[in-house]
């Protein structure tokens, strides 16, 4: 049964709800935009949902979301194949796409390892990483996979597992710096950010 019969406005209000930032004030505002400007704004936007469900699909190599298959990055030459990104998410690789800050590929985990959230390494797509590593040739062979996981106790835990599988494969393993960010004043900074900038320091 559905969660709003017979009214179309309420269906509306509550699927914008589900999305993320998004709470019910919000949603109602959203959707009053979009009915007293159908033809501008609601029927576009229809349009360009419809479409992207049909033509959008992760990436075969690497987890990305795009409507080719591999996807643009992975089909860039001028990408550098020796160089993959792990992240958790989609979200993470467009961000650091936004930054221009990797010229290499990437791969999306599709989460973290959580014992409290009865996530492990199968649910993850930790064995189409070594495949890709392992597989790779000589032409395109692997140098260094970054692993730009969140800082927290899952993402350390999954940066761990994943550097302890790649031990012996001759690949070298980094992550992502940790610490004070670029124009941080140290007595907002809460304990684990200081602790692990401290341990991160390097020489001038």
């Amino acid at each position: 049964m559905s969660d709003w019969p017979g009214d179309p406005i309420e269906q509306l209000v509550g699927l914008l709800a589900r999305l993320p930032g998004l709470g019910r004030r919000s949603a109602r505002r959203a959707a009053l935009k979009m009915l007293m400007q159908p033809d501008r704004v609601m029927l576009p936007l229809a349009a360009a949902l419809q479409a992207a469900a049909a033509a959008v699909q992760p990436c075969r190599i690497c987890g990305n979301l795009d409507t080719r298959n591999p996807c643009g990055i992975c089909r860039d030459p001028q990408r550098d194949r020796g160089l993959i990104c792990v992240v958790e998410g989609v979200a993470e690789l467009w961000a650091l796409e936004r930054a221009h800050a990797h010229r290499g590929l990437y791969h999306v985990l599709g989460g973290t390892l959580s014992a409290l959230g009865g996530v492990g390494p199968e649910d993850l797509a930790v064995q189409p990483l070594l495949a890709r590593i392992a597989g790779a040739g000589e032409a395109e062979r692997v140098e260094e996979v970054i692993l730009a996981l969140p800082a927290t106790v899952d993402g350390a835990t999954t940066a761990h597992y994943l550097s302890d599988r790649l031990v012996g494969s001759g690949v070298r393993v980094t992550r992502l710096a940790q610490g004070v960010p670029m124009g941080g004043a140290l007595d907002v900074l809460d304990e684990g950010t200081l602790a692990a900038a401290l341990k991160a320091r390097r020489d001038l």
